[in-house]
């Protein structure tokens, strides 16, 4: 499962051209670090700590069972190979995520491939919604944590995290100044790891915000 990764990229699809928002190379880094904060979610990677044979802050892959899904386990077989620094595991991820996630939703029914003549906008295709109930709900999800502070569910967390450590909400939003004063000050909150405190959380929800801590600087 991918929900995070696959959720960010629908929600960057989710305009008038269905191309997806973002300049490439931020939006590129961005779905790689979704990919890792999915792995960390699902408890099969975590950053190595103080004491370990691994340098600290090092992402390694725990032994858990290989998964199916077509973009989350090259990630982690990635990180099986050898440790990574975040910031080397994003680069090598972030070259073919995005287009084996669009591949992947593509298959799934969720979106639909649709060349573009003359290759508009500098792409050679568009990526229009079959079914827009999942980015619907990913949309109010974020709008609900940002502007009512309502506890955001990991995937949310994560979401509002890595677009905010690339200065990347405004592919999503159109405000005014005191909304985006608002918003900054709220996505920071939740970057920060408040957003553990503000529900119960278990180890999955510990490990991915530590893992996103890690990640973070990696986007800067």
């Amino acid at each position: 499962m991918a929900q995070i990764a696959e959720d960010l990229l629908l929600l960057l699809l989710d305009n008038a051209s269905a191309q997806p928002a973002l300049d490439s190379a931020r939006r590129r880094q961005v779905l790689a670090a979704a990919v890792l904060a999915d792995l960390a979610y699902a408890c099969r990677i975590r950053p190595a700590v103080p004491g370990e044979p691994v340098e600290p802050g090092r992402l390694i892959a725990l032994l858990t069972p290989a998964g199916p899904h077509p973009v989350v386990e090259p990630a982690y077989q990635l990180l099986r190979r050898r440790p990574l620094t975040p910031a080397a595991a994003v680069k090598r991820l972030a070259r073919h995520t995005e287009d084996q996630l669009l591949t992947h939703l593509e298959q799934i029914g969720l979106v639909r491939r649709v060349r573009l003549a003359g290759k508009r906008f500098n792409h050679d295709y568009a990526w229009p919604m079959n079914n827009r109930e999942r980015v619907e709900r990913a949309r109010a999800a974020l709008l609900s944590t940002l502007f009512d502070r309502t506890a955001p569910g990991p995937s949310t967390a994560a979401t509002v995290t890595l677009l905010h450590a690339v200065d990347g909400l405004g592919a999503l939003l159109s405000l005014n100044d005191r909304g985006w004063r608002w918003v900054h000050a709220r996505a920071g909150e939740i970057a920060g790891g408040g957003w553990v405190d503000e529900s119960p959380a278990s180890l999955p929800e510990m490990n991915l915000a530590i893992t996103m801590s890690a990640l973070r600087p990696a986007l800067n």
